[in-house]
């Protein structure tokens, strides 16, 4: 996937797990990268990028403050001296698991802000510095095909908007030539089902699995730079399953 090289590409939410995987990935094949994290350190995903002979430009950034989020894709193209190329929108969580009844406004307003509003944030700023030709990839979910695990109410709507926003995506910029995908990660040993999936539930869902196990972060990276790449240069529109064979759509 030569057509990557000295590319800029954007991976907001890189500091660990999968966009980390992503941000590393990106720059195997050569792209120039800028990431951005806020919970995590970012110093092992920095180091590995690093010893592929690239280096990545980053910055701390809080999903939820807008105007850092839309500042983020300026200061990074202008920092680069390249237009972005690709768009990889990692930025997402669960913050709590929460019955129907248990939920308040603000917590859903926050889930949405996170899993959607964000997202919208970095496209819309983004674009105006996206070469025509371009990709972008979002990390939707298993959670927004089946409607999430136990509490996962808000989080699987949100990510079900984040697909059906691919979708739209696709169409609108798709004169410009820019291609616009999703993935939908089923179980993946991250951070995220550290803290929220009991580890009895992960074993469990894992013997379900058809492969018998959870999947890398990895193997959901090498599918993103698939996605991002001339290689999949008919491919749009798509929100892409990659969860073992449990869940088929």
């Amino acid at each position: 996937m030569s057509d990557l090289k000295n590319k800029l590409a954007l991976v907001f939410g890189g500091g660990r797990d999968i966009g980390g995987a992503v941000a590393v990935e990106l720059a195997r094949r050569g792209a120039q990268v800028a990431l951005s994290y806020h919970g995590s350190n970012p110093t092992e995903v920095l180091a590995a990028i690093e010893a592929t002979g690239q280096k990545a430009l980053s910055r701390k950034v809080d999903a939820l403050d807008t105007a850092a989020v839309r500042n983020f894709a300026v200061w990074a193209a202008e920092e680069a001296g390249n237009p972005i190329a690709v768009l990889v929108n990692v930025v997402g969580g669960l913050l709590a698991r929460k019955r129907m009844e248990e939920m308040d406004d603000a917590f859903w307003d926050q889930v949405m802000a996170l899993n959607t509003k964000s997202i919208f944030a970095m496209t819309q700023a983004a674009l105006t510095h996206m070469e025509d030709g371009g990709a972008i990839v979002n990390v939707a979910s298993q959670a927004g095909r089946d409607g999430g695990g136990p509490g996962g109410i808000a989080y699987g709507a949100s990510k079900g908007a984040l697909m059906s926003m691919t979708r739209g995506l696709a169409k609108e910029l798709g004169p410009r030539r820019i291609r616009v995908n999703a993935v939908c990660p089923g179980m993946i040993a991250t951070k995220f089902h550290d803290d929220f999936t009991k580890p009895e539930v992960r074993q469990r869902v894992a013997g379900m699995t058809p492969l018998g196990r959870e999947g890398k972060a990895e193997e959901v990276a090498q599918l993103v730079v698939y996605l991002a790449s001339d290689a999949a240069s008919f491919v749009n529109g798509t929100n892409v399953d990659i969860n073992g064979g449990i869940l088929f759509s």
